[in-house]
Parts: structure tokens; sequence; C-alpha cells
């Protein structure tokens, strides 16, 4: 690649420059992200420009548009900082990230509340059991004798007497 003219030079930062106030007040193409490669399909102009360049010595210097990527990448920062995402798939991401967060939260919180309750529930049916055993003891008479292990009443001789005063 040649040279190119200062003016031609011009005409490239200045389409470089509204592009990237296109990209980032969220004018997407379809397709596109709010990024470098957008940027510079946008401006019609090849990304390379953006990066770092080698000369054959291997001095490294700075692309032709190298400045205008960084300060591309410094606004599109400050947006990020200030909570506004140019890109609605970014945005998307962000908030399904949030969402998954809050699912998985809610997933933990039920995973304890489910603990708890088959305790609880085996706790119950633990006490149930118990409940029925010591009624069917109560319930059977005892080997030895043949009664039943709970005390009969017996009727008073003499028929029912009241002794003192019921109320």
């Amino acid at each position: 690649m040649g040279q190119i003219s200062n003016a031609e030079r011009r005409r490239n930062e200045e389409a470089i420059r509204a592009a990237m106030d296109r990209l980032l007040r969220g004018e997407l193409s379809p397709g596109g992200r709010c990024d470098l490669k957008t940027l510079a399909a946008e401006a019609g102009i090849n990304r390379t420009g953006f990066y770092p360049k080698k000369d054959p010595n291997g001095t490294v210097r700075d692309g032709p548009y190298q400045h205008l990527a960084d300060e591309f990448v410094r606004r599109l920062q400050a947006l990020h900082e200030a909570g506004t995402l140019p890109d609605p798939r970014d945005a998307q991401i962000t908030r399904l990230k949030a969402e998954n967060e809050t699912l998985r939260d809610r997933i933990v919180r039920q995973s304890a509340a489910i603990e708890e309750l088959t305790a609880l529930k085996q706790l119950a049916l633990s006490r149930i059991t118990a409940q029925h055993e010591e009624i069917t003891r109560l319930r059977c008479p005892r080997p030895d004798t043949g009664t039943p292990p709970t005390a009969r009443l017996t009727a008073v001789p003499g028929g029912s007497q009241t002794i003192g005063s019921c109320s």
C-alpha cells in the first residue's frame, strides 16, 4: 500500500469520525457491532490502519488512524461506565447475565427450602410412626395377663353416689 495524500487522509479521518459518532449513538448496521472492525467497515477503510505498524528495520510506529481507534475505545469505555450500551447485543448480554444471576440465587434459595421441608417431612413421619406404634401397643392385650395395659374403670358397689359439689 502506498502513501496517501493529506487530503485523502483528512477525508478518511472525517469518515471515521462520522462512523464513530453513528456507532456510539447505537446506529448499527445489521450484523454490525460497536467495535473497530465495524468502525472500519462503516468508514470504508482498511482496519489495519487502526493498529501499530512495524517498519522493515524493526521499529514500531503508530498506525495512521490509531489515534482515532484509541479515541473510539475511550469514548466507548466512558459510555459503558456511564451505563449506556450503544450495542443492543451488549445490553442484552448484560441483562441476561443479571437475570441468570438472579435465577441462580433463586435456585439456591429454593434448594435450601426443599432441604428444610424434606427434613421436616422426615421428622413428622418419624413422629407419626412413633405415635402409631404407641397407640398400637396400648390397644393390644398384654402377653402375660391377656388384658389391655390400661386400667379398667369398675362400677362402684351400691350404685352411683355423688360426693361433694359438682359445680
